[in-house]
């Protein structure tokens, strides 16, 4: 079983690099990919000296994309994705990937449970609640961004998604089509936004996102 770590990272410097050295301390990881979104400080070059291979985009195309430029070039036969921002609390993927490892499921998704509060939740709600309605399960963590999913799965998407609306895409989109999908309880930690204007508008940009693709209903 050979795993392709997917990192999509758009402005993670001070936080990507501590994020792939934790990905190589777990033995099943053989490639680790950060998908560098148009960053305009020094993401790729960290990444890149923390030992990952690194794609770039020239502008920012969002995370949706990100995801797809990754796996174009990720050679493993499953597919590991996490978020940029989570230090050595990456080292949690293992946990994932052990349950993979046991045929639990298609893809396991990291399910978080945090005590830091910030915004109104309109994000996570709107993707519960679409999620259930699609499909008539409850996800605890719905906007969770680490997953481990088979290549085979992921071949067989049509994953028409765009901007922040990826996590909540992959479930539905998998769980329609028949694929076991499984939440496992992880202690990964990411950076906290809190409620500044730049952090807001990071919401409002993930609830839109999110709130077109449950309208265009393209699953």
């Amino acid at each position: 079983m050979q795993i392709s770590a997917i990192v999509p990272a758009y402005n993670e410097e001070g936080w990507v690099g501590k994020t792939v050295e934790a990905l190589k301390e777990i033995p099943e990881v053989f490639e680790i990919i950060v998908v560098d979104d148009g960053s305009t400080d020094n993401t790729a070059f960290e990444a890149w000296d923390a030992g990952a291979t690194v794609c770039r985009s020239s502008f920012n195309q969002g995370k949706s994309q990100a995801l797809r430029d990754g796996t174009r070039i990720a050679k493993g036969d499953i597919f590991a994705f996490v978020d940029a921002d989570l230090k050595e609390s990456a080292l949690e993927v293992k946990k994932l990937i052990s349950a993979i490892k046991k045929d639990e499921g298609d893809m396991i998704i990291a399910s978080i449970e945090s005590t830091q509060k910030a915004g109104l939740g309109l994000v996570k709600s709107l993707a519960y609640w679409g999620i259930r309605y699609h499909t008539g399960k409850i996800m605890s963590t719905p906007l969770s961004g680490q997953r481990v999913l088979k290549r085979s799965m992921w071949e067989s998407l049509k994953f028409q998604s765009d901007g922040f609306a990826s996590e909540v895409a992959l479930t539905i989109e998998s769980i329609k089509k028949g694929y076991r999908v499984k939440e496992v309880p992880v202690d990964i930690k990411h950076r906290f936004r809190g409620n500044d204007y730049q952090s807001f508008f990071h919401r409002g940009n993930q609830f839109f996102s999110v709130l077109k693709l449950l309208m265009q209903n393209s699953f």
